[in-house]
């Protein structure tokens, strides 16, 4: 059963788990549930999502009821009017607070302005040693991204050398390869904690929050991190 986090009768959104599809697709062939698919069957109604994360990203996933609804949402997303956040483990010792203004490329080749600002929440060094050194470091990063390039977060992390753990495509490897052999961690460390935005039917002010997945959990135990 998915976790549901808000439902009106217009908008319903869930706790996407790490790993999940938002919906059928031809690069993911390998897939057989998806949110979609998921949220329908548990609900017995149509849903249309307005926006997605990465299948390996977990957190609030929001879905519309009808077109008119739909169309609303999504335009709020590509005007950059919906306040997000995410969570997110990375390597090494982040700074307290930065902004990442560094352009991404388009599949086309097109460069588009991307901006990502970041929090240090918590530090932790393990006494585990990662090539030269004799310990392993990580930060665990608030991340407010104020436009909605793909795999933005992923990216941006990765140019300032703090890439997330788990992330295959744009990840450090090795470290990857550690959380894998050492923990039997695969999960890619990225939540989508929270979406803010204006009701495109009622206009309230609308506040969604998804408490992290087990596998993240586990992460924040190894650390010691609340």
């Amino acid at each position: 059963m998915l976790d549901i986090l808000y439902r009106d009768e217009h908008l319903i959104a869930i706790n996407k788990p790490h790993g999940l599809l938002v919906h059928r697709s031809a690069i993911a062939a390998d897939a057989e549930e998806y949110a979609l698919q998921l949220l329908r069957d548990q609900i017995g109604v149509k849903v249309n999502p307005v926006h997605r994360i990465d299948r390996k990203t977990a957190g609030v996933l929001l879905f519309a009821f009808t077109k008119e609804v739909e169309v609303a949402m999504q335009r709020q997303f590509m005007e950059n009017e919906v306040g997000k956040k995410y969570l997110a483990v990375v390597r090494g010792y982040t700074p307290d607070a930065g902004e990442i203004d560094y352009p991404l490329k388009k599949e086309n080749g097109t460069l588009q302005d991307a901006f990502t600002a970041y929090t240090t929440l918590q530090r932790a060094e393990l006494s585990v040693p990662f090539g030269q050194h004799q310990t392993s470091r990580y930060s665990l990063v608030e991340v407010v991204p104020q436009t909605g390039r793909m795999h933005q977060i992923r990216k941006h992390m990765s140019h300032i050398f703090h890439p997330i753990i788990g992330d295959r495509t744009h990840g450090c490897n090795k470290q990857n390869k550690l959380f894998t052999e050492k923990w039997e961690m695969s999960t890619m460390l990225l939540h989508a904690s929270r979406l803010v935005f204006k009701h495109p039917v009622t206009h309230q002010s609308i506040i969604i929050e998804a408490p992290l997945q087990d596998e993240f959990k586990r992460v924040m135990q190894l650390m010691n991190w609340k």
